[in-house]
């Protein structure tokens, strides 16, 4: 992971992360490790980033397969701290698995892993569930009131750059999809003037023998299209994009 910049603020270091990774996954994958890093004081910390949606968990990204696996069992009860902190909006502190009577069933699942201590703070929450950042330390009262506070005013910081990596990862999606598009346009495109020229009839009628070729052999328009290109053509059919 790249070095924290120390001086710098969180959401300055989440930004670069965002500029030095090209997929929301792998982002968030960085910004678990981000956070697990910045915490890790005196001793290490495991962090899991928990989307909940309707009545289900799953781990979106996570510092290490240790986290992701306290996340996961937690998933197979159906309740626990980083769920109830994605869905309520809630901070779950928990400062002694063994002593703390909520979830009983996880809590032994995270004493059996070797982690006694639980935090979760929300980062998004919407109508239907939110995300949690969530923290495991071995020890148990790992997580003293200084050190909650200092994870809300992350989680505050980074809530906001992360709704800017949501945007960015929309707008990449809706540009890949233009640029699918446009590769597809261009197949057919050039698959019509060529069934226009084998049978010297026009455009319009070009495109209709193909869509009656894709519907009765019960294939993708694009994908027949670039068959027929492929048909008398060595090259592949290439859209030219300008940035």
């Amino acid at each position: 992971m790249t070095a924290i910049l120390s001086g710098t603020s969180v959401a300055a270091q989440l930004q670069q992360l965002i500029l030095g990774t090209e997929s929301m996954e792998l982002f968030l994958e960085a910004f678990a490790g981000h956070a697990a890093e910045v915490f890790s004081d005196t001793s290490e910390l495991l962090c899991g980033i928990t989307l909940k949606r309707g009545r289900h968990g799953a781990t979106v990204a996570s510092s290490s397969a240790a986290a992701k696996e306290l996340d996961e069992v937690q998933y197979g009860f159906g309740a626990g701290p980083c769920l109830h902190t994605a869905l309520t909006g809630d901070v779950t502190l928990v400062a002694d698995t063994r002593t703390d009577p909520r979830w009983p069933e996880y809590f032994d699942a995270v004493q059996d892993r070797g982690y006694y201590s639980v935090l979760a703070v929300p980062l998004i929450i919407g109508d239907d569930g939110g995300a949690a950042l969530d923290l495991y330390a071995r020890d148990a009262e790992a997580f003293d009131e200084d050190l909650v506070r200092r994870v809300l005013d992350y989680a505050a910081e980074a809530a906001v750059t992360l709704r800017v990596a949501v945007q960015i990862a929309g707008y990449r999606e809706t540009n890949d999809d233009m640029r699918s598009a446009m590769q597809s346009r261009t197949a057919i495109d050039v698959a019509v003037g060529i069934v226009a020229g084998q049978n010297r009839c026009t455009q319009e009628q070009a495109f209709s023998i193909l869509r009656r070729a894709s519907s009765n052999q019960n294939v993708k328009l694009r994908s027949l299209a670039e068959r027929v290109v492929e048909s008398v053509t060595t090259a592949k059919v290439k859209t030219h994009f300008t940035e």
